[in-house]
């Protein structure tokens, strides 16, 4: 790939490096660190839908240290305030002025742990950050430092005492990730690790080599939003979209934020492939992160449990890809 004028191809080689260097410690979970990345390069946020244990505080720590950014971690409860993520106006006793203390939110990389578990007032707090990389606080709006990921998380099994994510917030995450349970192998070799030596369950990230400065995200993203775009891949991700409307067993359809997000993210996944334009392939990768949250199945489908992914994989097999 030739790099953009500009840009430093170290910076690309070492872009395409993350992956590799967070699975030296977040171990059996590559798809999971994968998408992850994509979204970090396509300006996205995630939401992540795992049981507790699965290292999610980790990976996103890691991804924090090879990439040299701050990181925040917001644990969310039915008592919390939307005022404990923005931040809100002090009055300061030595200068005897008000003066304006940020919350957890101004960093670049949040946890929004159980995101769920808060009603939808404090789930609205991050929706602004989230849209429009800035926050307002007692009417001062202050913009966010790129890059600003949030990778929220979500419990699957447990319901009680949660408040589901109303369609609109589910579509500003820009993907949705399944996080599972690690192969036998992997959960052995990570047993290994984090016992040997190790006195409590510390998250351990000094592994992680710095790959990159936050400021680079930025060129990078821009860098990857300039990748060649043939007229036949934006007919396919919208031909897709509109098709997964009025597919049997689909309740309600994305909307075109949808089809935008099936390019973003295959762009991303023909740059991690050392490629300089997408193809119909990248377009499948990105298809079920992309759009699984972002579709609701017909009742007797969830009756007879069925999944999203389950009726998106149909649509994608349906769907005739153009000739690469």
């Amino acid at each position: 790939m030739v790099a953009e004028a500009g840009l430093d191809e170290s910076i690309i080689e070492r872009a395409r490096g993350l992956e590799a260097e967070i699975a030296r410690a977040v171990i059996g979970q590559q798809r999971v660190i994968h998408e992850v990345t994509l979204a970090l390069l396509s300006a996205g946020h995630v939401l992540v839908e795992g049981v507790p244990g699965l290292g999610k505080t980790l990976l996103v720590r890691c991804l924090a240290a090879a990439v040299k950014g701050s990181f925040s971690r917001i644990q969310f409860t039915p008592d919390l305030m939307p005022s404990d993520i923005s931040g809100h106006i002090m009055f300061d006793m030595k200068s005897e002025n008000f003066r304006v203390r940020k919350g957890p939110v101004f960093c670049n990389l949040l946890l929004a742990d159980e995101i769920n578990r808060s009603p939808a007032k404090t789930q609205s707090a991050l929706l602004e950050a989230m849209q429009e990389q800035q926050v307002t606080i007692e009417g001062r709006t202050f913009p966010l430092s790129p890059p600003f990921l949030v990778l929220a998380t979500q419990n699957p099994i447990e319901q009680e005492g949660t408040y589901p994510l109303p369609q609109a917030q589910l579509d500003r995450f820009l993907l949705k990730v399944f996080i599972d349970y690690p192969a036998e192998g992997d959960e052995q070799s990570m047993v290994k690790q984090v016992t040997q030596g190790a006195v409590g369950d510390q998250l351990d990230t000094s592994a992680i080599r710095p790959q990159l400065n936050a400021q680079e995200i930025p060129q990078l993203q821009a860098h990857i939003a300039q990748l060649q775009m043939d007229e036949q891949i934006i007919d396919y991700a919208v031909r897709l979209v509109r098709a997964a409307r009025d597919w049997n067993g689909i309740e309600a359809g994305p909307g075109p934020r949808g089809s935008i997000a099936l390019l973003r993210v295959a762009r991303a996944e023909a740059f991690l492939s050392a490629r300089d334009y997408v193809t119909p392939d990248d377009i499948k990768v990105a298809a079920l992160p992309v759009l699984r949250h972002r579709i609701r199945l017909a009742t007797d489908l969830e009756i007879e449990g069925y999944q999203p992914d389950d009726v998106l994989n149909d649509l994608l097999a349906n769907i005739p890809a153009p000739r690469q």
